[in-house]
């Protein structure tokens, strides 16, 4: 019988297990894994017990743990595909004239996002903008979305306005939230599309980031037919209070299937790199007392997160300069928080035990250090704090999950474990080898409950699987980027077959 998605499975035969901290006898050879009510029943030999009902072919390959991206901004991401690359652009000119020669959208604007203005010989300016955009209202997304450079047509539609037509932070903040706020239906398809994409890279579960009420959003989707991975999704300060009045606390289910959860509550205390506003210790090049920003003081931060604590919600507090991390820290240990810090891109050496100490996870986005080398290069090169520091994490007992930071980078777990195994994605040499992972902890580190958790599965394990046509453990860095997802099971559900 041929399956399709939406099939529910149970046995997946001749297939291959691999990872670390396997109790099993299989080694290498085949076995069949037998599912029943969402989660693994019985591993055997390939053929040693019946196969009943729905078989799932797995033709040799190799049987994983369904993949998690634990950091995603979804509408945002949804909505990537839809608006002009910018990613390309050398340099501000080039850029503005990108979206000078782009036609208008049905809402009488142009948007684009993704470019990468640090290390431009030019710098971004509202004359260059007006002279190449005219008096159509032009937008254009800094990759790290910490800043977004506008056109005058385009500040006045906002109400806002900057002398180079550059926001950042808040300001920015805000209109990506209103470029993001379109017609819910065309949005929840944009959603819909890009889920069923992540499925087909082995993709299981998100957490969601988006700066909105997402309850509500994923109600309706939900409501809609979503049912392509898992959802955790973020509140942010401005509706902490609406999640609390709702009753709302990490892990409750919003919906019959329970594919949808409350996740955390989300906290941005910094900037970031690519805008030169991460909060660090000692000043950017040629900037005296230039240290970046603190958006969210301490003092404030604390409050929060003693706030979303007594209410049972855990806490995801976005760090990138080391000054954040450590103040991230000192909250966690002040509050008794749980949750996790987000990025944790400049760590002071002293504060990387404390994530172990703490139990504060690090969630965190290897792509950025193979796409952000030259710029960490560039700008941290004075902080003496650790850039990236994935390994001395892991070494010093942190839990790690890894995510995409979508649109910032691809959602695709394959490239993320690629960079965080062999720091480089384009050809040169790996950047900071000494911070370079193992694969079996990058693997982890994709999955649900991160790099602690392992991969070895077993009966009473979820059947939230995938198969892949070769072993992840084995693999070269183009050989991990071009992984073939055959199948991805959601709860022992196709959501994907090749």
């Amino acid at each position: 019988m041929s399956l399709v998605r939406g099939d529910v499975v149970d046995v997946i035969a001749d297939v291959r297990l691999t990872g670390p901290g396997r109790t099993d006898p299989f080694g290498a050879e085949l076995v069949d894994v037998h599912v029943a009510r969402e989660i693994i029943v019985d591993i055997a030999p390939a053929g040693a017990l019946p196969r009943r009902g729905a078989v799932l072919e797995g033709s040799g390959g190799w049987l994983l743990p369904g993949l998690w991206d634990h950091h995603v901004h979804t509408v945002q991401w949804a909505l990537a595909a839809r608006r002009v690359v910018l990613e390309g652009a050398a340099s501000a000119a080039e850029a503005a004239a990108l979206m000078g020669a782009t036609p208008a959208g049905d809402d009488g604007r142009r948007v684009g996002s993704g470019f990468r203005d640090a290390l431009w010989v030019d710098r971004p300016d509202l004359p260059l903008l007006d002279a190449a955009t005219g008096d159509v209202p032009t937008y254009l997304i800094n990759s790290d979305v910490h800043s977004v450079w506008l056109n005058s047509a385009a500040l006045r539609r906002e109400g806002m306005w900057a002398a180079d037509g550059v926001l950042r932070e808040e300001p920015a903040f805000e209109i990506s939230r209103r470029l993001n706020a379109l017609d819910v239906d065309l949005a929840d398809a944009a959603v819909m599309e890009a889920a069923r994409a992540a499925s087909a890279r082995g993709v299981v579960g998100i957490v969601d980031l988006d700066m909105a009420w997402n309850a509500g959003a994923w109600d309706r989707r939900v409501s809609r037919g979503f049912d392509a991975v898992r959802v955790s999704f973020g509140v942010y300060a401005s509706s902490l209070e609406r999640a609390i009045e709702a009753g709302l606390q990490t892990g409750d289910a919003i919906d019959a299937g329970r594919l949808v959860r409350m996740g955390p509550f989300k906290v941005i205390t910094d900037g970031s790199l690519g805008t030169r506003t991460a909060a660090c210790s000692h000043h950017y090049p040629g900037r005296t007392g230039d240290f970046g920003v603190m958006t969210v003081p301490p003092e404030e931060l604390t409050a929060l997160m003693h706030r979303a604590t007594g209410a049972g919600i855990s806490c995801a507090v976005h760090a990138i300069g080391d000054v954040a991390n450590s103040h991230a820290l000192d909250a966690f240990a002040a509050t008794g928080a749980t949750g996790t810090i987000e990025h944790a891109q400049l760590v002071a050496h002293a504060d990387i035990p404390r994530f172990a100490r703490l139990g504060v996870a690090a969630s965190i986005q290897p792509a950025h250090a193979v796409d952000d080398r030259d710029m960490a290069d560039e700008f941290w090169a004075g902080q003496t704090a650790i850039a990236y520091p994935l390994r001395e994490l892991a070494d010093a007992g942190a839990n790690l999950l890894f995510g995409s930071d979508a649109p910032v980078a691809p959602l695709d777990p394959w490239a993320t474990m690629a960079a965080a195994v062999f720091r480089t994605g384009d050809g040169r040499g790996p950047w900071r080898p000494h911070q370079r992972l193992d694969a079996a902890t990058a693997l982890a580190a994709s999955t649900a409950h991160g790099s602690h958790a392992g991969t070895a599965l077993a009966p009473g394990a979820p059947s939230d699987l995938i198969v892949v046509d070769r072993d992840p453990l084995a693999a070269t860095a183009d050989g991990l980027r071009a992984t073939v997802v055959a199948a991805t099971l959601l709860g022992g559900r196709l959501t994907h077959v090749a």
